[in-house]
């Protein structure tokens, strides 16, 4: 039997050959050109004998099915043409998969994505592993383009459109046994009984498959136009045609061909192709490799942090403790009465019933998460979380006695979200010890944690600190503690400039709504709100000497006031016991809210370059990372640098020189920005 690169065949006893997918010199499987002329090569044998009577496409990997396409390939597309060239020729030989005579078979443990999916959406069958790690789905348009090898018509005749746009539309995954659930995959069993449900499922006759009278009726013109003009509303709510097309266009071609024929695959080919070479595609495409690049760090440590033990309950430190208790570490939580401690149970039990589904998966995440007023956790923890509240003199304190408890070999990490670590480790006997691990709130929800490094942490500290990060599937970026870090530095002036135009007159509806157009998922009023006003004015109020900003009026008033934004039913906004802001009206403003992102954008940019000339962090690349995964900064645009660089680094200097004179502050001490 003839050999090949990257796949491996396999005939057993039953007449199934069991065709296992192994990329060469790659922990995972991903797709490119390659693996697809030898995928097509190992068809025309099958085609051409009858020695088979089913086929099993597995994965040889340790881990996963297939992650998607190499996506490496696609800035090697020459034009448009060679784009859609090559996805029509992935298309036609997934169409021969699904023509065999033959039962063809995906079996599924692990992720299943992109064109991981495709591929098995062209089998008769699909059995899925149904534990946590399998998750399956179509990301495509989180790199601005849509599935081009058959999935957005494959998908919707499989499980009607509704279902099926639900997952293409936002790029969510789903695991094993809502996949069953849907009929994505034909059953969902416990790992060791997949090689027996892939047999079972390889030896049925061939059978079409059944399209339910519901999705032949749902996808008929009349119903393709109404459902249509109802999904294309609901996507608005929530992103733009302009800065997201690749959804939007997803739409458009199942509603004027549907799923039926050859048309609406070349459609997918031509439109998937041109989004290739799309600027959002182009951007969407660098933050994935940015995300991989943080994913690479800390690899080189041997660290491994068993027993994680946090003091401060806190919404920061429980929300820390419960997040390590989640990913299966034990966890020790420490304050000063029980009942500081018990609403952070409360949120941990809440995160456990949401992540784990199943009732005992949720009864050992709680095990594993241990009150602990005494801290008796801290002699035996491999790493110390300190999350009490931004104060020097009471973080001195605690690490005073910390270092005096813990392991020899235990990390001490701080969360402060601003102090440099230099400041807090003055009163140590052992200051290289101290490292920063600054998380972002909602911890559960923001990929990004700051591993801040002082003047003197130790270059093994802070690789360990980095390796428990990615132990616990955050993104780590390494900075250099200055105030503020980088986040916080270059969020803190935007976020003050908002309620100084907030002082100047513009309504905060108008602010935000601005700055929603700009691709910010929130405005920076309503963010000011999530974080806390009482945060944002402590933060405020240390960096205000090192960036020489002053405080708006408006924000200590309303703290004075009792009004800490979210958290407390009111802030800039009034909120529903539930949390959720009760939105106002958006005034009218008669001028274009470019003017106001312009302004707001230019402070990110202007302490963003500051960053970079103060060594925060390594690169533009990394700065771009930060402030795109922890402030959610619009992915579209690449990141602030990668924004700067597209519209004119001189012209937006200009303009930032311009606004500054006109509001009379003073421009003797503007350097001007330079790409470092």
């Amino acid at each position: 039997m003839k050999k090949y690169n990257h796949w491996r065949l396999e005939p057993n006893t039953d007449h199934i050959l069991w065709l296992y997918f192994d990329r060469k010199n790659a922990s995972v499987n991903t797709i490119n050109q390659e693996v697809m002329e030898e995928l097509s090569d190992i068809l025309d044998t099958i085609e051409s004998t009858k020695e088979y009577e089913g086929v099993v496409i597995a994965s040889a990997k340790k881990h996963g099915f297939v992650a998607g396409a190499d996506i490496s390939q696609f800035g090697q597309f020459k034009n448009i043409e060679e784009a859609i060239n090559l996805l029509r020729k992935g298309q036609l030989i997934f169409d021969r998969i699904e023509n065999l005579k033959i039962a063809t078979v995906a079996l599924i443990d692990g992720f299943c994505l992109g064109g991981g999916l495709e591929l098995a959406l062209a089998c008769r069958y699909r059995v899925a592993e149904d534990g946590p790690k399998t998750r399956l789905g179509l990301p495509e348009v989180k790199l601005g383009i849509h599935p081009g090898w058959g999935g957005t018509v494959r998908l919707p005749r499989l499980i009607g459109a509704p279902n099926a746009f639900n997952m293409i539309l936002s790029g969510h995954t789903i695991s094993g046994k809502a996949a069953a659930k849907l009929g994505i995959v034909d059953v969902s069993v416990p790992k060791r009984h997949l090689v027996t449900a892939a047999n079972y499922y390889a030896l049925q006759s061939a059978k079409p498959r059944i399209i339910t009278k519901m999705n032949q009726v749902i996808n008929n013109k009349l119903s393709r136009t109404l459902l249509s003009t109802y999904l294309r509303k609901k996507l608005h709510e929530k992103v733009s045609p302009e800065h997201y097309p690749a959804p939007f266009q997803v739409i458009d071609n199942w509603e004027q061909l549907g799923v039926n024929g050859t048309e609406p695959m070349v459609k997918e080919a031509q439109t998937c192709g041109k989004l290739f070479f799309s600027e959002t595609s182009e951007n969407l495409v660098r933050v994935f490799f940015l995300q991989e690049r943080l994913k690479s760090l800390g690899k080189e440590s041997r660290f491994e942090a068993k027993h994680v033990h946090v003091v401060g309950a806190g919404t920061m430190g429980g929300d820390i403790a419960a997040w390590c208790a989640l990913q299966g570490m034990r966890v020790t939580l420490q304050d000063r009465e029980a009942k500081f401690i018990a609403p952070a149970i409360k949120r941990a039990y809440a995160l456990f019933k949401d992540k784990l589904k199943e009732p005992y998966l949720v009864q050992k995440a709680m095990d594993r998460l241990v009150p602990d007023i005494e801290g008796f956790g801290i002699p035996h923890a491999d790493i110390i979380i300190e999350a009490i509240f931004e104060n020097l003199a009471a973080k001195q304190a605690l690490f005073k006695e910390l270092e005096t408890q813990a392991k020899p070999n235990a990390i001490l990490a701080t969360n402060t979200s601003s102090i440099p670590l230099d400041d807090i480790n003055s009163v140590m006997q052992t200051p290289e010890r101290l490292v920063g691990i600054h998380f972002f709130n909602p911890v559960p929800k923001m990929l990004l944690v700051e591993i801040v490094s002082g003047a003197h942490t130790a270059a093994n500290v802070t690789e360990n600190a980095i390796a428990f990060t990615r132990k616990i599937d955050r993104l780590p970026l390494p900075v250099k503690s200055l105030p503020g870090f980088l986040v916080n530095r270059v969020l803190m002036p935007y976020l003050l400039e908002s309620v100084t135009l907030l002082d100047e007159g513009i309504p905060m509806t108008v602010i935000d709504k601005a700055m929603v157009d700009f691709g910010m998922p929130m405005g920076p009023i309503a963010l000011a709100d999530a974080v806390g006003l009482d945060v944002c004015l402590s933060v405020a109020t240390y960096l205000g000497g090192f960036l020489n900003t002053t405080v708006p009026p408006r924000l200590t008033a309303l703290i004075n006031q009792g009004k800490l934004g979210r958290k407390t039913g009111e802030g800039f906004y009034k909120y529903t016991k539930a949390g959720k802001q009760i939105k106002p009206k958006v005034e009218e403003y008669g001028k274009p809210l470019t003017d106001i992102s312009d302004r707001l954008v230019l402070r990110m940019l202007d302490q963003s370059f500051a960053c970079l000339r103060d060594g925060v962090v390594a690169d533009a690349d990394l700065l771009d990372a930060g402030m795109i995964f922890g402030t959610g900064f619009a992915p579209f645009r690449g990141g602030p640098m990668r924004y700067a660089k597209t519209r004119g680094v001189h012209e937006l200097f200009e303009l930032f020189v311009r606004l500054q004179q006109e509001r009379h502050e003073k421009t003797d001490e503007l350097i001007e920005w330079e790409l470092i």
